[in-house]
């Protein structure tokens, strides 16, 4: 890792079930998920953008190849993980980058996930039909 040119920033990225790890090393630009392009693996523009925003932010959509491995969790988690996970990841290259990522929010891990369903009850908090009869 002491040329220049072999540098990779890592970041890890959680959102509901999902995690996301992200590996980026300076390059054109180029964002791959689990062997896809992004396009391939994310069907909707909406969660594209989710992932490139922080690159959007920091102005370094073309100045880092992203390879991300990710898993558990649908589409919508999948890109809330990718999106913390580039941001770490960018904070690991340049700590610069910190003050903008922090206050859009992107350095927050999410915590909200789904409650558990209770007994007695249908779901977390749906309660049985009520009959007078």
């Amino acid at each position: 890792m002491a040329k220049k040119n072999n540098v990779t920033y890592i970041g890890t990225g959680r959102r509901k079930s999902s995690v996301a790890r992200v590996f980026m090393t300076p390059g054109t630009g180029t964002i791959t998920v689990n062997g896809k392009t992004l396009e391939e693996y994310l069907p909707l523009e909406t969660l594209r953008m989710v992932v490139r925003s922080p690159l959007e932010l920091t102005e370094t959509l073309n100045a880092f190849d992203v390879t991300i491995n990710v898993n558990g969790g649908g589409y919508t988690g999948q890109s809330g993980a990718m999106r913390h996970g580039i941001a770490r990841a960018l904070i690991e290259a340049s700590i610069d980058y910190r003050p903008a990522l922090k206050a859009a929010g992107f350095l927050t891990r999410d915590s909200r996930a789904k409650e558990r369903k209770k007994y007695g009850l249908k779901g977390a908090r749906r309660a049985p039909q009520f009959s007078k009869r």
